[in-house]
């Protein structure tokens, strides 16, 4: 497949740095406050606890109605004999890393866009939700069969960086007989994440084993995660009754044909995907990671804004 270039755009297939700098916009009517528990729409609709935003102790004062009972100072209660109640200053800046896996299997769509596309107009939402927000936003993705790098940078800095990355991703040009790449995505997020750090993840889980534990579980000893699955109509359910000829990309003689008419296939078609997304919810499960699906079709800043809120009003003071 010929991709245009930075100039022109194919809609649908790649993106452009403005349509993903655009999306500060509707960033503004979002947020990333997940201390009261993150929806989960594939791992079993439970909820998570997250840390959130750090929190820094800053004293202790007299208790006051409406006061966190939680928040009491037990051993200044104790020795003064009148309730005392902890106060915090809440970080102004918290890491906020998303891994995004541009496998081969992402460049592929049925409908509106490849699913690349999809994934990367979710994650310089969410970069520019995260900057909005006060956060330090970082990275990691994998383009062309090597790692992005991105050092968490707070404001306009963090969020350009991640639109670059992502830009660069979807008009990668080595995207043929790579197979997964997101184990090691993973393994490389596992040494440069900082504690403490919320990360969204990116990916189509085509893919997952015994090592994508390993690297999730290691990451999430220390840090919040989300996942989104990203995926296309035709992976949910099989194409309607006919002969469809499928290819590669590659060259003419890598094709094969898909016969859909046979109830047989469809049955096979319909159990792969099923055993695939029951890999994922029992992984996704046994982490306590939450899980959200985005569909090609979907709008992303719906979807988002059910996962993760909505601010009560545009927050202001933040210049485009």
């Amino acid at each position: 497949m010929a991709f245009a270039s930075p100039r022109n755009p194919i809609y649908g297939v790649e993106v452009d740095h403005q349509s993903l700098i655009d999306l500060r916009l509707d960033a503004r009517l979002l947020k990333l406050d997940l201390s009261k528990g993150a929806r989960s729409i594939l791992a079993g609709q439970h909820h998570s606890r997250f840390r959130g935003r750090g929190m820094d102790y800053a004293e202790s004062r007299h208790y006051q109605p409406g006061d966190d009972a939680r928040s009491i100072d037990w051993r200044v209660t104790a020795r003064t004999g009148q309730t005392h109640t902890k106060v915090y200053i809440e970080e102004r800046e918290r890491p906020v890393f998303i891994l995004g896996d541009f496998s081969a299997s992402l460049f592929f769509g049925t409908k509106d866009s490849f699913k690349s596309v999809l994934a990367a107009r979710a994650a310089a939402l969410l970069a520019w939700t995260a900057v909005q927000n006060g956060d330090r936003l970082g990275g990691v993705l994998q383009v062309d069969n090597r790692i992005i790098d991105l050092k968490p940078k707070a404001g306009r800095r963090g969020a350009l960086a991640m639109v670059n990355a992502l830009v660069r991703a979807t008009r990668q040009t080595n995207t043929r007989f790579a197979g997964s790449r997101l184990n090691p995505a993973l393994q490389h997020l596992n040494v440069v994440v900082h504690p403490g750090s919320l990360v969204l993840i990116f990916s189509d889980f085509c893919k997952i084993d015994r090592q994508t534990h390993q690297y999730l579980s290691s990451i999430r000893q220390h840090n919040d995660l989300v996942a989104c699955q990203v995926l296309d109509p035709i992976e949910i359910n099989p194409p309607g009754s006919g002969r469809y000829l499928i290819t590669d990309g590659a060259s003419a003689e890598q094709t094969a044909v898909i016969d859909t008419t046979l109830k047989t296939t469809r049955r096979k078609y319909r159990e792969y995907f099923t055993r695939q997304q029951a890999q994922l919810r029992e992984l996704a499960l046994s982490l306590k990671i939450p899980v959200f699906h985005l569909v090609n079709g979907d709008n992303p800043t719906r979807v988002v804004a059910e996962v993760f809120g909505k601010q009560s009003r545009a927050p202001a003071g933040h210049g485009g």
